[in-house]
């Protein structure tokens, strides 16, 4: 990864969804899915020294020896969870092609925290950055990549 490039290529991109959010008042242009996944994974990839695994793996995206890693990134306040990750990573990407970590362990933890609920009819378990905070300040230091 170029360290220089990257994030300009990504403070580039959200110009251009300023411009058009400008151009078209009132349409959003917010970049999601899997841009701001694929974006997040090689972001991991480089900062943590993950080996990225093909996409579309049940429960993880990379790997660290044995462990498996699902990473998630996110510019808005939540994350979903499909299944229990043996090990989670949470990135905030910010328009300036910076990122922050928000959550980095065990993602048992996180699981416990939103499967007794009823599972949304999308499939997916949601869990906002604010309580993955939380979350990490209480996450010991052995148990993150």
């Amino acid at each position: 990864m170029d360290e220089k490039r990257f994030p300009k290529i990504i403070k580039n991109l959200y110009k251009n969804v300023a411009e058009l959010e400008k151009m078209f008042p009132g349409r959003p242009f917010t970049p999601d899915g899997h841009m701001v996944g694929s974006i997040g994974e090689c972001i991991a990839e480089h900062y943590y020294n993950l080996k990225l695994v093909p996409p579309s793996n049940k429960g993880y995206d990379a790997v660290k020896g044995k462990l498996k890693i699902e990473i998630k990134a996110t510019q808005a306040k939540s994350i979903g969870l499909r299944s229990k990750p043996q090990h989670l990573l949470v990135l905030k990407i910010h328009k300036d092609g910076s990122f922050s970590e928000i959550y980095n362990g065990r993602g048992n933890r996180v699981w416990d925290l939103v499967s007794s609920k009823p599972l949304p009819s999308n499939g997916q378990y949601q869990i906002s950055t604010t309580r993955l905070k939380e979350l990490m300040k209480t996450e010991p230091k052995q148990y993150r990549v």
